[in-house]
């Protein structure tokens, strides 16, 4: 496998991944070879792979209770659930992800890591997928869908209590604008900005964070093709 070096301070790698810096370096090689060749990651976020996608999701860790139970939503390849769990061994994570190619690799990927992270095909609107995982403390997401229809997918996942967090661009603001009223009618709270990761990314992590206050209303389906 490739060796991949690190393009950030390693001493800021060193400090969000700690003793498990070697497995977030492997993991970096997965993204950079094998998610290139299958289509996971476009060849052009290699050079970038620390910056744009393994550091950028791995300090939401500073968002996560101690032992929290986390379902990765649209998981694609990994992101944000496999930083956050190498950053954050206490975790208690899962990985859904509906399309076969993408379970397939994340499955190899787990296994050759050697983390305990369980990989569930299926979409987070599936009434198999929210039986298994119901009752999660936090569900995240990177890049799944604009945030009514994330809320209405994830928020049934979720404790009363718990909390989306939601990995945004600089849209953000324009998205809670648009979306508040509509994510509280599904049982969350205001919308909220935060950022993450100052000192270790530059920008830091955008991250919309909505808490389940009460039961849900019915989920937003998913468009079929």
């Amino acid at each position: 496998m490739a060796d991949v070096d690190l393009v950030v301070d390693p001493a800021v790698a060193e400090r969000v991944f700690g003793d498990r810096l070697p497995l977030a370096r492997r993991y970096a090689e997965h993204l950079v070879t094998t998610g290139v060749e299958r289509g996971l990651i476009g060849p052009r976020e290699a050079p970038r792979i620390w910056e744009r996608h393994v550091l950028n999701c791995a300090v939401v860790a500073e968002l996560l209770p101690d032992g929290a139970r986390l379902v990765d939503v649209g998981s694609g390849a990994g992101l944000p659930g496999i930083p956050l769990v190498l950053a954050r061994p206490d975790l208690q994570v899962a990985l859904v992800e509906p399309l076969a190619r993408r379970v397939e690799w994340l499955e190899e990927v787990v296994a050759d890591l050697g983390i305990d992270v369980r990989v569930d095909r299926g979409r987070a609107e599936e009434t198999a997928v929210r039986r298994r995982w119901e009752g999660a403390d936090v569900v995240t997401a990177r890049a799944v869908a604009p945030l009514h229809r994330l809320a209405g997918w994830a928020l049934p996942l979720l404790r009363t209590g718990g909390r989306v967090l939601a990995l945004k661009g600089a849209s953000a603001a324009e998205e809670i604008a648009r979306d508040a009223v509509a994510v509280r009618k599904l049982g969350g709270g205001d919308p909220e900005i935060v950022q993450c990761g100052a000192g270790a990314v530059d920008p830091p992590t955008t991250v919309v964070v909505v808490e389940r206050l009460r039961g849900t209303g019915r989920p937003a389906r998913r468009n079929r093709r």
